[in-house]
């Protein structure tokens, strides 16, 4: 077996997925291995694993693990993704459950325990395979101790002489954060327990351990590559990351067409493309006539927000607004779950604009699509957002995004008045710029129907394909010495 790059995740599309991590590891990984990058992903085995029609085989039994006491051992899975190979983790006392990470109300008392354990069986899989990896890629936090135990398994283990390791950050604000005593049987040296190593203010910081320890760093778009070096948005590691910086890396994040794609989605009951937009008419009616809402808002400026309930996705900012803009007598529609006072806020306001506010408290990704598709705008008053994928969809389906100039959003929006403009964006995220700019749209989308338009068609021909993203991670992966 070739040598690899192997990517370890706590999720992949289609078969886990709670954001945007799930969606980049359903899509970055296979676009390399279609380039002819032997790759493989690791990942655990979730109780509510989505498997469909995929043949998942049992490859291993009691494989040694010994986390958090020696008998303790995992079994592995495998299948094939149009050939490349993904292997799951398999322990039921942590995987088996409702959610991935947490319960509705909180995060799981073990979750340090848990990834631990999916670490060091991930390590335990790449020996029992028989070939070491010439690149492991951990993916936040879940998978940041990975770098620590290969810098020092390298020191007297000549099986993992040759491999090199990348840490990818997906949201600074999630760093795996836990009592010191976890440290104490984790697998790692005492040495490894200090400002420059896990430690960080007494307690054990996993992804700290993928800064200090890994080969490369990389994060989701090149402004938020930026903007984590500033104390303010670095979460207390700005100055982990001001260390590394001469390895750190910011890569846009793309999208996968074949996924989000109007003129080719089953998910929709138009097609439709940037030469031909009646489809979009037909989904946006379409969509008002599932949801219940008003048949007059038709003709009125339809505005969709999908995503976490929380304050990093700015939902409270929205919900502040939408007395002023019922004013306008628009139209909202918000799907997604999480802090159960937003979900409640939400639900709320539908009892109070019935047909014009509807919030569905879930997510399902049919409705997403059908959302991006119906919708005349898409909102996302970030607070922050490293690289954001829900934009680069509605920019694909000609609903221009109204975003806080922030991260990846800054990136990937041409804002208005530019002549290229392709979307809105505004720079505090407060509730009345959010407010302003929204204004902003329904004058233009009223007022100058061919300048709105033009910038649905200039959307529609952005292109975020993870193709160049994947030769940036490609060259990368050369300079830590994949071969070929």
């Amino acid at each position: 077996m070739a040598r690899q790059v192997v990517f370890a995740t706590s999720e992949i599309y289609p078969f886990s997925k709670t954001g945007g991590l799930g969606d980049v590891m359903g899509a970055l990984p296979l676009t390399l291995h279609k380039m002819g990058v032997p790759v493989a992903v690791v990942t655990p085995f979730y109780g509510r694993l989505r498997t469909g029609r995929q043949k998942i085989d049992h490859i291993a039994d009691n494989l040694h693990v010994g986390y958090p006491w020696a008998p303790v051992a995992a079994n592995v899975y495998s299948t094939t993704v149009q050939g490349m190979p993904v292997f799951f983790i398999d322990r039921a006392e942590y995987f088996d459950r409702k959610y991935y990470y947490n319960t509705v109300s909180q995060d799981y008392f073990d979750n340090a325990e848990r990834f631990i354990f999916f670490c060091r069986a991930s390590l335990a899989l790449l020996r029992f395979l028989g070939t070491p990896p010439a690149v492991i890629h951990a993916q936040d936090w879940q998978a940041g101790l990975l770098p620590a135990y290969v810098h020092y398994y390298r020191r007297d283990d000549s099986f993992w002489a040759g491999t090199s390791t990348v840490c990818t950050v997906h949201n600074m604000a999630f760093q795996g954060r836990f009592a010191s005593r976890l440290f104490d049987n984790c697998g790692l040296p005492w040495e490894a327990w200090n400002m420059n190593g896990v430690e960080f203010y007494g307690d054990l910081n996993m992804l700290k351990a993928g800064l200090n320890y890994a080969d490369r760093i990389t994060t989701v778009s090149p402004n938020y590559a930026r903007e984590i070096l500033q104390e303010e948005n670095g979460y207390g590691l700005s100055g982990v990351l001001h260390n590394r910086a001469k390895d750190l890396l910011g890569i846009i994040n793309g999208v996968d067409y074949s996924i989000w794609n109007p003129a080719t989605s089953r998910f929709l009951s138009a097609n439709y493309s940037p030469e031909d937009l009646e489809g979009k008419n037909k989904c946006k009616e379409d969509l008002i006539a599932e949801l219940g809402m008003l048949p007059r808002m038709n003709k009125r400026p339809l505005f969709g927000f999908i995503g976490r309930l929380r304050g990093q996705k700015g939902i409270d900012l929205l919900n502040r607004i939408v007395p002023r803009l019922m004013e306008r007598d628009v139209g909202i529609v918000v799907l997604g779950e999480g802090n159960e006072a937003y979900e409640l806020e939400s639900i709320a306001l539908g009892r109070a604009y019935p047909g014009r506010y509807c919030a569905v408290v879930k997510y399902t990704e049919d409705l997403a699509h059908r959302i991006q598709a119906g919708c005349d705008s898409f909102l996302m008053p970030s607070r922050y957002e490293p690289c954001g994928l829900t934009q680069m969809y509605a920019l694909k389906y000609g609903t221009p995004p109204v975003a806080t100039a922030v991260g990846g959003l800054k990136d990937s929006i041409v804002p208005w008045p530019d002549p290229q403009a392709t979307g809105f964006t505004y720079y505090h995220p407060d509730a009345q710029d959010l407010l302003e700019t929204i204004l902003e749209v329904c004058a233009l989308w009223e007022d100058n129907q061919a300048a709105w338009r033009g910038m649905t068609v200039r959307a529609m021909n952005q292109n975020f394909s993870w193709d160049a993203s994947a030769v940036k991670y490609l060259e990368m992966y050369r300079e830590l010495g994949l071969r070929g």
